[in-house]
């Protein structure tokens, strides 16, 4: 494994452990939206595919997805890396798809019975 791909490994661990310690999970996924589209995006911004290959694999609008990627990054919960046609958005961390509908905390206390 070379240096550069060793080191940029090791980068993408340390944003995805401070990302975890910095914004709970369930707090992303209401800044993500419960859209499967929107989930969907938000996974594929894994610093590997541009806006446009998003679009195309989510069939989300262009335009909207622009918006949207704005949004997540001054929640901060995404940011961009790279410049011109070469940027690349990055989550902080993908977010679990089957907890998408946040749910309530279930009521702990216990009645007790007559």
């Amino acid at each position: 494994m070379q240096s550069g791909h060793k080191l940029e490994q090791l980068l993408e661990c340390l944003i995805h452990v401070i990302g975890r310690a910095a914004i709970p999970q369930e707090d992303v996924a209401k800044i993500v939206g419960t859209g499967t589209k929107q989930i969907q995006a938000f996974t594929l911004c894994d610093g590997k595919n541009s806006q446009k290959a998003i679009a195309r694999k989510t069939g989300l609008d262009q335009a909207s997805l622009s918006r949207t990627f704005s949004r997540w990054v001054e929640s901060g919960v995404a940011f961009w890396i790279g410049d011109g046609k070469e940027a690349r958005l990055l989550h902080v961390y993908a977010i679990n798809s089957a907890n998408r509908k946040l749910r309530k905390p279930k009521d702990r206390r216990t009645g007790r019975r007559g």
